[in-house]
């Protein structure tokens, strides 16, 4: 999982094994290790109707709606975008990159702009 912030828009992007594990979990987190404490970001379901997020203590979190997820995992839709205050937030299906990268990106959707 990906995450990309700049200034009060906040990006989740996840690969295919990770959308499939929060169908099936309903939870998917990941960390950074700082010096003094890690740095969670994670995606947890939840029955409210629209995306929402909290950010306690050192841990960042994406509540996504159940409906919201069975739609993703079983379409071919990219994504979903929501605000949570003044925070705009976005949750997409990470894309191989079209350019050439030194990411593993093996478990990347296929790109819909590299068909021929």
């Amino acid at each position: 999982m990906k995450i990309r912030i700049k200034d009060n828009t906040v990006r989740f992007r996840l690969t295919q094994s990770e959308v499939a594990k929060l169908g099936e979990d309903g939870i998917i987190s990941s960390f950074t290790e700082f010096v003094d404490r890690p740095f969670i970001y994670a995606i947890e379901r939840t029955e409210e109707a629209e995306l929402s997020a909290a950010f306690i203590e050192n841990r960042m979190v994406l509540k996504m709606p159940e409906a919201m997820i069975t739609e993703w995992i079983s379409t071919d839709r990219v994504g979903f975008e929501g605000q949570a205050g003044k925070i705009k937030l976005l949750i997409e299906k990470d894309f191989v990159c079209i350019d050439n990268t030194l990411e593993d990106q093996s478990d990347n959707y296929p790109n819909p702009n590299m068909k021929c």
